[in-house]
Parts: structure tokens; C-alpha cells; sequence
């Protein structure tokens, strides 16, 4: 996406003046808000966020979240400031990794047997699913590109369980791991939901087609050791399709062509 909303160092440093701040770089990553990555004068460094719309109670109440999970053992950013429509988070220490391997599958599953369990009795009256006006969009596909609509139209009437909070994005550019050991961010479009539609887009988003069989047996063997709610091998692939369908669609209307969908759509 790039830089939407611009800000100068100096500017920053009147916002924020007990951090510190003599650094301030842009960020290419995210699809909607702005991200900057400051660093400090004692080199430690922040992820600062504008958001692009008017989700002020939505940040506060996600910042709120982002801190329960921390203070659960989860390597979640959490919120330290906040001045004028600027949002200041830790930013967690890793890379995203050139290649997955089986330490990787381990730690996300893992990760997301302890989120699930953390979440599975919050009460969410934001709907994961309600992010997105699937009919709308379905139209336009229907309009633009139809035979990937006629692949896709089954999400017509797509619906979810709400076993808790969900994240519902965790693909691998909001995810860094230190070692073996995963971090998440960008929580702030999460919302009730399946777990294991959220387990589906994680294991998607990290298993080749290749290791698929392999990394989602090893994946429900890990996450059934913790999680409040036990998934089979069936219901995590089926999720897995459902997964790859819905954002097969919402690439086609993001990038409005089906060049980012066809990886997804098998």
C-alpha cells in the first residue's frame, strides 16, 4: 500500500517527546493504513500506525485485547502511546522466514491453541466475517470475471460459528518469528468467529500444496494439546478450502483482477 497519511520526524518527535525519537522510515507493508518503524535513541524500535478510517473505539478496544493476550504469554505488539490519530506499538523482534520447515507449523499451532483459549469466552458482537460485504463483492465478480464467480458464488450465503475472537489473517506478512518462535500482529480487523476457519487461513497461508497432507496432521496434533476445541483433520482442511475461497474473492476485489487469486483458488 505505502504511505497514505505522511508525518515528519519532527513532527513525531512533538507528538510522542518522551520516547526519544530520532529515526523515522516508511513502510510498504499493509493494504489500508499507514505503518512507519521509528527507532529511539537507544535503538529501540516502535511500529507507528495511522489508520485510514474511522475505527477509533475499534483501536482502544484492540489495544485492550492486544494487551490480555501479551500478559497471557502471547508475542503480540501492544499499544504505548497515542497522540492525534498516531498509535505507538512495540514492535516484536524477528523476520519473516524465506522458508517454512516444521519448527514453524509447531509454533503456529501452538500460538494458535493459546489464542483460542484465551478467547474462546469473550463475548464479541463484531463479527469476523462482517468485514467484508460478500454479496457486493460477489457481484462485482459475477460482472467482471465469471467464471472465477462461478467457482466462488457458493460464498453467497457464507456464514461462521462464533466459538470466540479470531484474528482471521494470519498470513506470514503479519507474522515474524526469533528463532522458532512466533509473533502476531495486526489484530485490529479480528472479530468472532470459527476457529478452526482461523486455523485454516493460518495453515494455508505457511503449508505448501506439497507438505499439506503432513503439515495439517502435524498441525491438529499440536493444536489439540491445548485448544478449548478439538479439530479433526476433515474439519481443518474443509476450513482450509473455505479459507482460500473467501480470500481468493477479496483479492479479485482489492487488486480487481484475479492475478493474486490464482494460487488460491485449486
Amino acid at each position: 500500500m505505502g504511505i497514505k497519511t505522511h508525518i515528519t520526524l519532527q513532527e513525531v518527535q512533538t507528538l510522542f517527546p518522551s520516547f526519544s525519537i530520532t529515526s523515522i522510515s516508511p513502510t510498504k507493508d499493509g493494504v489500508i493504513d499507514t505503518t512507519y518503524i521509528v527507532t529511539t535513541r537507544h535503538h529501540k524500535e516502535y511500529i507507528l500506525k495511522h489508520y485510514e478510517r474511522d475505527i477509533t473505539t475499534q483501536v482502544l478496544q484492540d489495544a485492550s485485547r492486544l494487551s490480555f493476550f501479551a500478559s497471557s504469554g502471547l508475542r503480540v505488539p501492544v499499544l504505548e502511546a497515542q497522540k492525534q490519530g498516531w498509535y505507538l506499538y512495540t514492535k516484536l523482534s524477528g523476520e519473516v522466514p524465506k522458508s517454512i520447515n516444521t519448527q514453524h507449523i509447531v509454533s503456529l499451532a501452538r500460538f494458535m491453541a493459546t489464542l483460542h483459549t484465551h478467547s474462546v469466552k469473550t463475548k464479541e458482537q463484531k463479527l469476523f466475517i462482517d468485514n467484508y460485504p460478500l454479496k457486493k463483492i460477489l457481484h462485482y465478480a459475477k460482472h467482471n470475471f465469471f467464471a472465477y464467480y462461478k467457482k466462488l458464488q457458493s460464498l453467497q450465503n457464507y456464514t461462521q460459528s462464533n466459538d470466540g475472537f479470531i484474528h482471521g489473517d494470519i498470513f506470514k506478512d503479519n507474522c515474524v518469528f526469533d528463532g522458532n518462535i512466533i509473533g502476531v500482529f495486526d489484530f485490529i480487523d479480528g472479530g468472532g468467529g470459527s476457529f478452526a476457519f482461523d486455523c485454516g487461513v493460518a495453515l494455508m497461508a505457511f503449508s505448501p500444496p506439497t507438505r499439506n497432507y503432513y503439515n495439517t496432521q502435524l498441525f491438529v496434533r499440536i493444536y489439540n494439546q491445548k485448544a478449548p476445541k478439538k479439530l479433526s483433520y476433515k474439519e481443518l482442511d474443509n476450513a482450509m478450502q473455505e479459507a482460500r475461497q473467501l480470500y481468493a474473492l477479496l483479492r479479485i476485489n482489492h487488486h480487481k483482477s484475479t492475478k493474486k487469486a490464482k494460487a488460491l483458488v485449486l
